[in-house]
């Protein structure tokens, strides 16, 4: 059931009132004719606000949607097909944390099969935020929830890495949205290496079917598996045939190897849908390893 007090995205540009963005508005395509733009993001008062400037408490990110996203390429009469309750909801917000251990690996989830969104699909811990949370609190909240890792006590250092337009099902040709989320992915930083973490693992099966520690070699290569280009996993240099996953049945783990191809798909055009690493985790495993060049990925941490 979701909570009473849902935390929705609000427009600004050009100094405009504050708007709530519609459901069927495409937030990237606000600010930009691209699928990229730079903002400034905040909350205020349970409003998760996305603006051109910046303003009090705000971070300056980037912006991104895929180019097949179903807002962008929704037409009027398929927007006018969606049931009233859908096109009220408004444009929900996700927070997604990218837990990376002191010896650099990174940890993803594998959704469960019988979720109705995104199932069977690799992602950061995440969820909705509730009212009254800070983007922190949010993320190790959801942490904790789905992996059993709890460090809410140890205030890790963290930043946010960037801001994804997700929508599900994530193209047209699987059907007209039913969801629109704007994910803020939040790099945490642990002093502890990955064994001592992997001891703590307790995930939730009702959400979690497996987790991975990618090596950051690994996240490379996923990074570079563009959506819309074949690539078997075959036959790739420097890196292993397969990765080990911990996989949960009920309140046993177990370790099974996995062939790293799996981690390469893409998100097929039409049928059904496959394992794979999701496309804004994708984005936001770039940028993790930012260029140090890059102004967007040096934002000082943030201290909320």
């Amino acid at each position: 059931m979701e909570s009473a007090k849902r935390i929705l995205v609000y427009l600004s540009k050009e100094s405009s009132l504050l708007q709530c963005a519609r459901f069927v508005q495409g937030i990237t395509g606000h600010f930009s004719s691209e699928d990229t733009a730079v903002v400034n993001c905040g909350l205020d008062r349970d409003r998760f606000v996305i603006s051109d400037r910046p303003f009090s408490g705000s971070s300056g990110v980037r912006l991104q949607r895929p180019s097949f996203c179903p807002i962008k390429h929704l037409n009027p009469d398929q927007a006018a097909r969606l049931p009233e309750q859908i096109r009220l909801r408004g444009v929900d917000v996700g927070v997604a944390i990218l837990l990376q251990t002191a010896n650099k690996k990174v940890l993803l989830t594998r959704r469960t099969k019988t979720l109705s969104i995104f199932p069977n699909v690799w992602v950061p811990p995440g969820g909705h935020m509730e009212s009254g949370e800070q983007l922190l609190d949010a993320g190790l909240r959801e942490l904790q929830e789905e992996t059993g890792l709890d460090l809410r006590n140890e205030t890790p250092p963290w930043r946010i890495l960037g801001l994804w337009e997700s929508a599900f099902p994530p193209l047209l040709s699987r059907g007209l949205p039913t969801r629109h989320h704007i994910v803020t992915y939040l790099l945490v930083t642990s002093s502890k290496t990955h064994q001592e973490l992997q001891e703590k693992l307790h995930p939730a099966e009702e959400e979690v079917s497996a987790c991975v520690w990618l090596d950051p070699e690994i996240a490379e290569r996923i990074v570079a598996a563009q959506e819309g280009e074949e690539d078997s996993g075959e036959n790739l240099p420097g890196i292993p045939t397969s990765i080990q996953v911990t996989e949960v049945s009920g309140n046993s783990l177990s370790r099974r190897d996995v062939d790293v191809s799996v981690f390469l798909n893409t998100a097929p055009v039409g049928g059904e849908d496959v394992e794979r690493v999701s496309t804004g985790t994708k984005y936001a495993l770039e940028l993790c390893s930012p260029a140090p060049e890059d102004p967007i990925c040096t934002t000082p941490q943030n201290t909320e």
